[in-house]
């Protein structure tokens, strides 16, 4: 900690801006002690508390709205992208959506706190095509509240912190050690979390190209569209003859699907988690002709197959039933 504190007193305000730009751009440096030791230093007068808060919140809206601009526009692949490459589970889309659909803009101002949340909002903000300057009120309040508390509570204990310095510098490298080490076992974790996730959705899938030879043969298919409303809102097009349908809604009809016809679910998801998962629930229900689309809507779509308006809502869970 003695070491960190002393780092940001050469660097200053540039340091705590680089830092909390590369966090919100995506890589693994975590600002919580970088922010601590900022406060703290504000607490022994080396640095301007509301200063330092200006700079990370400054640095995370300029993040933030590269991230925003770049899911207006290119859509769902950008989140399909962020959990790829993240240590969340895939099911992290789904989680921000949903809260996004309950919450709206209000999400923005307690999404630092939450990792997968964090990722996901600002892209997903420029998808739904949330305006600009809602985008950036609500992201500066975010940021104010997640920097401000970390600072501030490095101010008010900035006295403990000097003496968790000193013993830090008395164990000398075995407390960078025990850092690497904790940093290690959490990355293992959350490792070992999202393989452990892909493993209970191991499922046959249908491929594309196979969907598109049943349905040009005639074959009497049954295609469920499962992206959430915010996906399905700035994409509404979709396979033709594809039922609209939400993942909750389908699961509680599950006693009156037929048993008799092929069920092919698809979801924007990736590695197809909803499709997936949901698949797997309902064959443990005896709906075994059931099968997620390999790649989902995005491998459909980029494949230039065709694509149509889906049916009435209000005809969706009648045509699932009969």
């Amino acid at each position: 900690m003695n070491e960190m504190l002393q780092f940001v007193v050469r660097h200053g305000y540039l340091l705590v801006f680089a830092w909390v730009f590369l966090e919100q751009a995506g890589l693994p440096i975590p600002s919580a002690p970088l922010l601590l030791a900022a406060g703290a230093l504000s607490g022994t007068h080396q640095m301007n508390l509301g200063l330092a808060i200006a700079f990370a919140v400054c640095a995370a809206v300029a993040s933030d709205s590269m991230w925003y601009e770049l899911g207006r526009r290119k859509g769902v692949r950008v989140l399909q992208l962020l959990c790829r490459i993240s240590l969340e589970p895939d099911s992290c889309v789904r989680r921000t959506q949903v809260r996004f659909g309950k919450s709206g803009a209000r999400v923005l101002l307690i999404a630092k706190f939450i990792p997968g949340l964090n990722a996901m909002s600002s892209p997903l903000a420029g998808i739904i095509r949330m305006g600009m300057r809602r985008f950036i009120l609500y992201d500066a309040l975010g940021a104010l509240i997640w920097s401000g508390t970390f600072m501030t509570a490095g101010y008010l204990f900035s006295g403990q912190l000097e003496r968790v310095a000193a013993r830090a510098a008395y164990l000398g490298e075995w407390v960078l050690v025990l850092v690497l080490a904790a940093f290690a076992g959490y990355i293992g974790w959350k490792y070992y979390n999202r393989h452990r996730f892909l493993r209970k959705l191991r499922i046959a899938r249908i491929t594309p190209e196979e969907l598109k030879g049943k349905i040009d043969a005639g074959e009497d298919v049954i295609i469920v569209d499962l992206r959430h409303a915010l996906d399905f809102d700035a994409q509404p097009d979709t396979i033709p003859g594809a039922l609209h349908m939400d993942a909750a809604e389908l699961e509680e009809a599950h006693e009156v699907i037929p048993r008799d016809r092929e069920i092919i679910l698809f979801c924007a998801c990736p590695n197809e988690a909803t499709a997936a998962r949901l698949a797997l629930l309902l064959r443990s229900k005896g709906i075994t002709q059931i099968r997620p689309l390999a790649e989902g809507y995005e491998g459909w779509r980029s494949r230039g197959f065709p694509m149509s308006r889906p049916k009435d809502e209000s005809q969706d869970a009648q045509a699932v039933e009969a």
